[in-house]
């Protein structure tokens, strides 16, 4: 009996994991797809999903051509209720029932045109309403000067079925302004200066079907505003000042109301009892205001409710329970609110939904679970594109990619994935084979040397930082969908992340504490500044503690600065998000704008000074030509120094104020940034700082006349060459070999010395 127990528990538990299994793989056509993928029809084919809707037929059925675009909510609403019979005249802005050339209503004022019935004020500079006949059907008073609209106005316009009052600049509109209008099926009152609209006010329009009254100042709706509008089905009050919905019901005496839009108001809550009656509601705008929380029955009488729009407001938490009533919902944007979590059967109830929009949302409990019940959603929208991988059963996931990064793979583009090897390659080799061959080049500077080869170190390390970047690259290639959020979030990201910082970082200080030490020497020759072997090691060491502490600061805390090197697939910090934590932004603005602004300040000023000191000099010199080519030089050799710090920081300096500003920085920016422009100065810091110096390019002539010189002689049993040694001298900072140079020098302030001092510092470079 026990054995059987056991058997059957084992049954199902084996056959939930099988059927959970399956429902993360098949779409409601019962065809199984991998992850990303999606079916083509009722055939047994999947396709990835970045091939919906590129313009080929990848299926073979059409299948992956359809629904391309995302038509549900509000646009397939205008179609289902605006392109019936009655409204398939209405092809233009002005509903014109007749087309009868000839104007049909008397006289007419001479800035207005007539066309039968139809009369048209547009733009005639008109300050109060004209009076023309009676019968007239369409009236057009737009771009005028009205600042009033009075009572009993349009009171003789009883046949006018058509409104036009936009752009104007009217501020009151008296209670009794449309009296008599039993016809009007359309007012449009846009873009005026309206602050109130009285009770009573639309009373005799029974017949009205669109009322627009968006882009004014209207801050308030009385209950009986909408007091005889039965027959309304649009009601558009975009961009006013409303800060607070009635507290009666809506809709109460509005109850044909299909489509309301309330964006860019100033609305804060929304109450049980706001849209208690509006029971034939299809479509409802509440994007751009303030809301911050909502109830759980605020919606709950919506139950024809197509698209609901609630983006861009500041609801940080959704009740539990709030969508249970909205079974025909078929489009929901919660886009670009602080929501800090959302319930895992958030959306269980939307069985018809087809479109789902969660921008700009960074959803922590992020799971597979949460969109499974939505068999029929055909387009989601998140914040990041690695959360596609969680509606894997979704046709059309948005964004692909973020530029750095896409479904496929680690580096989006295909000149990414194959310059990050070129880039790396070229960078280790010259700072490792600066390393190998500075042993080689005996110097008077010791410590210049160790400062060199330090630099190096940093450098190199910028190139290993591109090639484990590379690596990861091939590990996920084809399939980085899977691992991405894995990746950003492993301490593998995070280590790769904090060695690229530290590169950056040391590579900035020695630069700095380098030019500081040739910006004395050569500004200031006599002023016995020369630094000592003790004095040099300590500073190194300083930098490179300095460097660590600035690199693994943000991995002591994750509370305090969360995923700080997570953020993109090249786990590099360069600009803000607005999930970041205040601490984590405050610490990048720090490094990028405090500490690296301040050595590129320092750097400029500095080779600016020296170039300025060795010009004075070379003025006051008596072999001016001599000195003004070894000046010219010695100015390119500053520029070039000077331009690569330039062009590698000035962009990223730009990026970080522009995050710091909130603008939206496109991801494929900062990959370029990463693989391409951070690592100039680790390229090219071998080629400045050793390979084009006067020493080394004296080194490599010899080794390649000496190895001509034993080529030319190999046959014939001549003997052994006896060149200069492979040991050469730097000079840097050089002394002439003369005896006039040679003795010691006093500190001293006197012209001579210091021409030629300078001198002998200007060889150095050149």
């Amino acid at each position: 009996m026990t054995s059987n127990c056991c058997f059957y528990v084992f049954l199902l538990i084996g056959t939930r994991v099988i059927c959970d299994s399956l429902e993360d793989h098949v779409s409601g056509t019962g065809v199984r797809c991998p992850l990303g993928y999606f079916p083509c029809g009722n055939i047994t084919k999947c396709l990835p999903q970045q091939l919906h809707c590129n313009g080929e037929d990848d299926c073979g059925n059409q299948a992956d051509e359809e629904n391309c675009e995302d038509n549900n909510g509000w646009s397939l609403q205008f179609d289902k209720h605006y392109t019936k019979d009655k409204y398939n005249k209405l092809k233009s802005l002005y509903a014109f029932q007749k087309k009868t050339p000839e104007c049909l209503a008397g006289d007419v004022p001479s800035e207005c045109t007539c066309q039968g019935l139809e009369i048209f004020c547009d733009a005639a500079k008109l300050r109060a309403v004209p009076s023309v006949s009676s019968n007239i059907t369409v009236m057009s008073l737009q771009r005028n000067l009205l600042r009033k609209l009075s009572a009993d106005v349009f009171k003789k316009y009883q046949d006018l079925k058509n409104l036009y009052l936009q752009n104007n600049k009217i501020r009151a509109v008296s209670e009794r302004a449309f009296k008599g209008l039993y016809n009007l099926t359309k007012l449009y009152l846009s873009n005026n200066k309206i602050t109130s609209l009285e009770p009573f006010v639309f009373a005799d329009l029974h017949r009205l079907e669109w009322l627009i009254i968006e882009n004014n100042r209207i801050n308030r709706i009385y209950p009986l505003t909408f007091y005889g509008l039965k027959s309304l089905i649009l009601l558009e009050m975009m961009n006013n000042s409303l800060a607070r919905l009635p507290d009666k019901p809506l809709c109460q005496y509005m109850p044909r109301l299909n489509w309301l839009d309330l964006e860019g108001n100033h609305i804060h809550h929304v109450r049980n009892a706001t849209f208690i009656s509006c029971s034939t509601l299809t479509v409802l705008v509440m994007r751009r205001n303030k809301i911050s929380s909502l109830n759980e029955n605020s919606f709950s009488s919506l139950q024809m409710l197509d698209e609901l729009d609630l983006g861009s407001n500041k609801i940080e938490s959704l009740p539990p329970y709030i969508f249970k009533d909205l079974k025909e919902l078929s489009q929901l944007n919660l886009s670009y609110n602080p929501i800090k979590k959302v319930q895992i059967d958030q959306f269980d109830f939307l069985i018809k939904l087809k479109s789902l929009s969660l921008e700009g949302i960074e959803i922590a409990n992020i799971q597979r679970r949460m969109f499974r019940p939505l068999r029929n959603l055909s387009h989601i929208y998140f914040k990041k594109f690695q959360y596609c991988g969680y509606a894997p059963h979704v046709r059309s996931c948005k964004p692909n990619t973020d530029g750095i990064s896409s479904l496929e793979n680690l580096l989006a583009s295909i000149i990414q994935r194959v310059f990050v090897w070129v880039v790396s390659a070229i960078t280790c080799f010259g700072n490792i084979f600066v390393i190998c061959m500075r042993p080689y080049i005996r110097s008077e500077n010791k410590l210049h040397a160790i400062s060199i080869m330090s630099l190096c170190c940093a450098d190199c390390l910028m190139g290993i930082y591109l090639f484990v970047i590379g690596a990861f690259d091939l590990k996920y290639r084809g399939e980085y969908n899977k691992h991405a959020q894995l990746w950003m979030d492993s301490i593998h990201c995070q280590l790769v992340g904090s060695l690229a910082i530290l590169s950056t970082e040391v590579s900035v200080l020695l630069l700095t504490y380098l030019t500081l030490e040739k910006y004395i020497c050569i500004v200031y020759p006599f002023r016995c500044l020369k630094p000592r072997k003790c004095r040099t090691i300590s500073i190194l060491v300083l930098i490179w503690i300095i460097g660590f502490a600035v690199a693994f600061i943000p991995l002591s805390n994750k509370e305090f600065f969360r995923n700080y090197y997570g953020t993109n697939g090249v786990c590099f910090p360069l600009h803000s998000e607005q999930s970041e934590s205040s601490g984590s932004q405050i610490y990048s603005v720090v490094i990028f704008l405090g500490v690296n602004l301040a050595a590129f300040i320092i750097i400029v000023f500095s080779y600016g000074s020296m170039f300025y000191s060795v010009h004075q000099t070379a003025i006051m010199a008596t072999e001016i030509r001599n000195h003004i080519k070894k000046e010219m030089i010695l100015a390119k050799r500053f520029f070039f120094i000077v331009f690569t710090d330039a062009l590698c920081w000035i962009p990223i300096f730009i990026l970080k104020l522009l995050s710091l500003l909130q603008v939206e920085i496109p991801g494929t920016i900062t990959s370029w940034v990463v693989i391409f422009i951070l690592p100039i100065n680790s390229a090219l810091n071998p080629l400045l700082y050793t390979l084009t110096t006067r020493p080394f390019k004296e080194m490599i002539h010899q080794v390649w006349y000496n190895y001509r010189q034993r080529r030319s002689k190999r046959g014939k049993g001549s003997q052994k060459i006896y060149g200069p040694s492979f040991i050469w001298v730097e000079m840097w900072p050089m002394h002439e070999i003369t005896p006039k140079v040679t003795k010691p020098v006093l500190c001293t302030d006197s012209s001579d010395a210091s021409v030629t001092t300078q001198s002998t510092r200007l060889n150095s470079y050149t």
